[in-house]
């Protein structure tokens, strides 16, 4: 059987050129990058490239970039052991744990689009708060936060602003100069790197201990390269067949809706909702079809309460079940999009028709 991958936003396969910009670095080049014999020397040098990559990529400083072994890691950096952190309902759980470790936290709604007005954010300041932190682009809906705006606030309030970047980077232009943000997270794997190294960006130039992941550091500045290259051509064929899919199923599928539509969203994520429908019986007949997608983020799969992004921006509880996030990349193609389209038809008509306590709009 056919299988078509259509849940980026969980992780994404290791690109070719990504592998082999590793490669030296799990065989040859092998040595520590704080020691200061030849080996460890010859990592170092690979590692200060790779930083240089990566701060270019960012519009920032090579001192300012810090690698670490993911988005999690790079969010809670930033963010524990601050005094009084103000962020959204709809972060990442990695944002919204670490938040709530710290003595105080205020947590600012959002609108029917998962968009968070920065007016909002002005009237949360008070005395005492010492971090803003507020995810650029949402990992569920795609939403893309008004950043530079949020940011003026901050400066203005002398006060550091943390963005999460980790569903940004790659999909849209990000220049943390012109963001003006003060901390800022990405994950390499997100954007066809390797698992388990991610950056933080960060204005202190704070260190981190631990041994260099050298190999990874690699990959993730090949994949930032790439991305350099063609990452604005890639966003904009991604989009196209994101509208043809959301368009399609509209066209088709009675009682469908797109969640956060109208807000300016990343080009590849869709959120789509199925009047009386489970999403998880839909996500494993699309699974048996062939299709892998998702029913929210990748971190909260299993668990028993709905999204809690859906529920921000003022779903049900049963609403939020009746959705899935589709999110496309480079592998993904018209023929594909159709597809799935054709399956989401056939699944939500026989899903349906088994489900029939459960009152949903009959087809044409």
């Amino acid at each position: 059987m056919q299988r078509y991958y259509f849940d980026h936003n969980a992780t994404t396969p290791l690109a070719p050129e990504v592998l082999d910009a590793m490669l030296p670095a799990l065989t040859e080049v092998y040595g520590n990058a704080s020691s200061l014999h030849h080996f460890g020397q010859v990592a170092r040098q690979r590692l200060d490239e790779a930083r240089r990559t990566v701060a270019s990529f960012l519009g920032a400083k090579s001192a300012e970039i810090v690698f670490t072994s993911g988005g999690t890691e790079s969010d809670q950096m930033a963010i524990l052991g601050q005094h009084h952190v103000i962020t959204t309902t709809v972060e990442h759980p990695a944002v919204l744990n670490a938040a709530r470790q710290n003595d105080h936290a205020t947590f600012v709604p959002v609108d029917s689009r998962g968009l968070v007005d920065p007016d909002d954010i002005r009237k949360a300041l008070r005395p005492g708060v010492s971090l803003i932190s507020v995810m650029h682009a949402n990992n569920e809906l795609g939403t893309i936060q008004p950043i530079e705006a949020i940011s003026a606030l901050a400066r203005e309030a002398r006060i550091p602003f943390h963005s999460d970047g980790v569903q940004a980077a790659g999909k849209i232009p990000v220049n943390v100069s012109e963001l003006g943000v003060d901390l800022y997270s990405i994950a390499a794997h997100k954007i066809y790197g390797p698992k388990g190294v991610g950056v933080l960006f960060n204005k202190a130039r704070i260190r981190r201990a631990g041994t260099d992941n050298v190999a990874g550091a690699l990959g993730l500045a090949a994949a930032l390269q790439w991305e350099a290259r063609h990452g604005v051509a890639e966003a904009a064929r991604v989009g196209v067949l994101r509208d043809r899919l959301e368009q399609s199923v509209l066209d088709r599928i009675p009682g469908m809706h797109v969640n956060g539509a109208g807000a300016p969203r990343v080009p590849n994520t869709s959120n789509l909702r199925f009047d009386g429908i489970d999403s998880e019986p839909l996500l494993i007949a699309l699974d048996l079809r062939g299709f892998a997608v998702s029913s929210g983020s990748a971190c909260s799969s299993g668990a028993a309460e709905p999204s809690h992004v859906l529920q921000a921006i003022g779903l049900t509880k049963e609403q939020s079940r009746s959705s899935l996030r589709i999110s496309l990349g480079r592998s993904n193609d018209a023929a594909q999009v159709d597809a799935l389209v054709d399956a989401l038809v056939e699944c939500v008509a026989h899903l349906r028709r088994i489900a029939p306590e459960r009152p949903a709009p009959a087809y044409a």
